[in-house]
């Protein structure tokens, strides 16, 4: 799918890293070609008027368990780094290069290599081989790797092809089968839980290791304060150590898991209200370098069971977007860091030439009034699940317009 002509969008407050300098986009060949004030249609070109809303970089969701079109399309998103816990899990060349092309012509997806056979934290699969069918990370999936041999030579081996290294930060040793924060809440529900500390653990190992061999490391969610802490200690140090988040690790404690609705069973747990608000100062002074939909839909056949027994997840695509706008209404954060929060931090870390409004990059585009109201209802959500912790929450901000690559998306 080309951009069949020049495309030109006027009236906009144009969403910079340096602001929100109002005017125009010109794009043609799916590669926008200019933007600013000075920027004006030519003859020929399609118009769309902008009418004073944000014209911003397409989103760029990074570690999404699923290919969910709809859903990302409704939320903005038109990059979608999918992590590895497929069937069959991507740990061989061809099944990242099927994946690679599988969004084709509406979506970017951009695969993360499984870091070891299986995903199951032994033997190294073969990394070199699926970088050349478009892997464009690793990732270790939703469990930690136990074994330091492993995780070192995964690092190594990682350092050398250029890639960075996506890890879930939790001991399994000590989280086992826990399906919450261990704490006053769990201890009142009866939920078998871990402590938070679990966390800590496995990212003060990943980032000593990564130190050693020099390799970059990705922790995809931090939730705690305690891991927020490390992270800021290796950025402080230099170290190219960069973490993410999912809008329910900001915006839920776990209290919100009292009523035992299984759309709040997510993993990492639900932690204790401090940590919630240590993950918003986190947000706000730079340690966090992403926020992510973390989208993991799961049907009725999943959820519809005790709380420990659900799996965890959340249909998380849709709600993106109007989540992060929150944090700008909240003052924690402007509207320039939330775009590098959910597009160009995700583009930089996967290598990609996205996330972000400028001359060069592809014209990957979202046109969106950031003041529109909506509730979230999941009877209504596009996604092919609707396990969302935020059914029949107030937000705002919606998607206008869609453009991937110059071309417009049907929303």
């Amino acid at each position: 799918m080309k951009q069949a002509r020049p495309l030109t969008i006027v009236n906009a407050r144009l969403v910079t890293p340096g602001g929100l300098p109002e005017g125009a986009l010109r794009c043609a060949d799916g590669i926008i070609l200019a933007l600013g004030r000075d920027v004006a249609p030519q003859e020929g070109d399609e118009i769309v008027d902008a009418r004073g809303k944000l014209l911003a970089p397409g989103l760029v969701d990074l570690g999404v368990f699923a290919v969910d079109k709809p859903a990302f399309h409704f939320g903005g998103i038109t990059r979608a780094g999918l992590m590895p816990d497929q069937s069959p899990v991507l740990d061989l060349p061809s099944r990242v290069g099927f994946i690679a092309k599988s969004g084709k012509p509406d979506l970017w997806v951009h695969p993360l290599a499984a870091a070891t056979c299986g995903l199951e934290g032994r033997e190294l699969a073969e990394l070199a081989l699926m970088q050349e069918a478009g892997a464009k990370g690793i990732a270790t999936g939703r469990r930690w790797i136990a074994d330091s041999g492993v995780m070192l030579r995964l690092l190594q081996y990682a350092a050398m092809l250029g890639l960075v290294v996506v890890t879930h930060a939790e001991d399994g040793a000590l989280t086992g089968e826990a399906s919450a924060t261990a704490g006053e809440i769990a201890t009142r529900l009866g939920l078998p839980a871990a402590p938070a500390e679990a966390e800590a653990l496995a990212i003060a190992r990943d980032i000593a290791l990564a130190e050693l061999v020099g390799a970059r490391l990705h922790i995809r969610q931090v939730t705690t304060a305690r891991g927020f802490d490390l992270v800021r200690s290796a950025k402080a140090r230099g170290l190219p150590v960069t973490c993410g988040i999912t809008p329910a690790h900001f915006m839920l404690s776990d209290l919100a898991t009292a009523d035992f609705r299984t759309f709040t069973r997510l993993s990492p747990p639900l932690r204790c209200e401090a940590d919630r608000q240590a993950a918003l100062t986190a947000i706000g002074d730079g340690t966090v370098d992403v926020i992510a939909s973390g989208h993991d839909p799961r049907g009725p056949e999943d959820k519809r069971l005790p709380f420990a027994d659900a799996a965890p997840g959340m249909a998380g695509a849709e709600t993106l977007l109007a989540m992060v706008l929150g944090l700008v209404r909240d003052e924690v954060i402007d509207t320039a860091r939330a775009f590098d929060l959910i597009a160009r931090n995700p583009a930089r870390l996967l290598g990609v030439p996205a996330g972000e409004l400028a001359a060069g990059l592809e014209a990957d585009i979202a046109l969106i009034d950031s003041e529109a109201p909506w509730i979230i209802d999941r009877r209504k959500m596009e996604a092919t699940a609707d396990n969302t912790p935020f059914d029949r929450q107030g937000a705002q901000g919606r998607v206008l317009g869609l453009w991937k690559g110059g071309v417009s998306l049907a929303r």
